[in-house]
């Protein structure tokens, strides 16, 4: 026997409209974002997350100095987290690529993959920063496994190795002395004549760090953990660990085209509430802060939800 065939209802060109229309639109959805959709959501608010499935520390085999999360894998944090703001029915969440956004009579016209156009009053930017790699064979590969960036997210399990700092000048002088705390098997590697003044290389040697100014060819490593560095004269150094701070770039350059400002160091300048320069537009996570811990994107990202929910409120009361 046949079943009947079930008839469903298309939507008015009304419904159609009022189905794009959000309060908050939230570009990037990694953990910063997804904290700010679940403030949001609790609030009430119709949000929609649009993430491209990038996040920066997505070759990063494990989250540390994250309570309740310690030792766990950043993407198991970041999907179960959609799981948890996704249980917000006023919450949506769609994979794809914020390519332009407008200011509009109510607000803001946001385009994903230059197709779906939706409106928003208010805007959220958690869309990272990109690192900018030195042209230094294997050193993308290691990126986030044994080349690393931060101590406190990492410096424990590498606690006492053969360690490296790959940098010059002032900033590689006090990234070795923070290093310095979690190992005495530290050398600085310049990459070329050190630019140290000479009170710091007392320093450095008076803390017996050695200091190698050969210039770097390439790290030698198995599947992106580091195990020596080759130098342009032919020598090599036994290594475990490598830190590092490569420049970086905002990910998206759309709040900037919306005039938001970004600070001297090149990141979004917000206050404390998470409001960028432009009204209406807040941002949070690493797009905003040196302080790059997964931790800290989440609490910036509850911040912006939560300002972001009274400035709605105070406009609507």
């Amino acid at each position: 026997m046949a079943l009947p065939l079930r008839i469903m209802a298309q939507p008015t060109p009304k419904e159609m409209n009022e189905n794009q229309q959000f309060d908050v639109i939230i570009v990037g959805g990694s953990y910063s974002g997804l904290a700010a959709g679940m403030a949001l959501g609790r609030a009430l608010r119709r949000v929609l997350i649009v993430d491209s499935g990038l996040p920066c520390n997505r070759q990063t085999p494990y989250s540390h100095n994250f309570i309740t999360q310690d030792g766990v894998p950043p993407q198991l944090i970041a999907s179960k987290a959609r799981i948890q703001v996704e249980r917000y029915a006023s919450v949506e969440y769609k994979h794809g690529l914020v390519t332009e956004v407008t200011s509009g009579d109510d607000g803001f016209n946001v385009q994903v993959d230059s197709a779906s156009v939706y409106t928003a009053k208010k805007l959220v930017f958690a869309t990272g920063v990109r690192d900018v790699m030195p042209d230094i064979p294997g050193f993308a590969e290691c990126w986030g496994i044994s080349v690393l960036h931060c101590p406190y997210c990492h410096g424990y399990e590498v606690r006492d190795e053969v360690t490296g700092v790959l940098g010059n000048g002032d900033k590689a002088f006090e990234l070795v002395r923070l290093i310095s705390n979690w190992t005495k098997d530290l050398t600085l590697f310049t990459n070329g004549p050190s630019t140290l003044t000479a009170e710091q290389t007392a320093k450095l040697s008076e803390h017996h760090i050695r200091i190698v100014e050969t210039e770097v060819a390439e790290l030698v490593h198995a599947g992106g953990y580091a195990e020596r560095i080759h130098f342009k004269d032919g020598s090599a150094s036994a290594i475990h660990t490598l830190y590092a701070m490569p420049a970086f770039e905002q990910h998206c350059a759309l709040p900037q085209q919306l005039g938001c400002a970004l600070t001297d160091e090149g990141y979004l300048n917000v206050d404390v509430q998470q409001r960028t320069s432009t009204p209406g537009i807040y941002a949070c996570g690493d797009n905003t802060t040196r302080l790059r811990t997964v931790a800290n994107a989440v609490a910036t990202g509850t911040t912006a939800g939560m300002m972001l929910n009274k400035e709605l409120i105070a406009e609507e009361f």
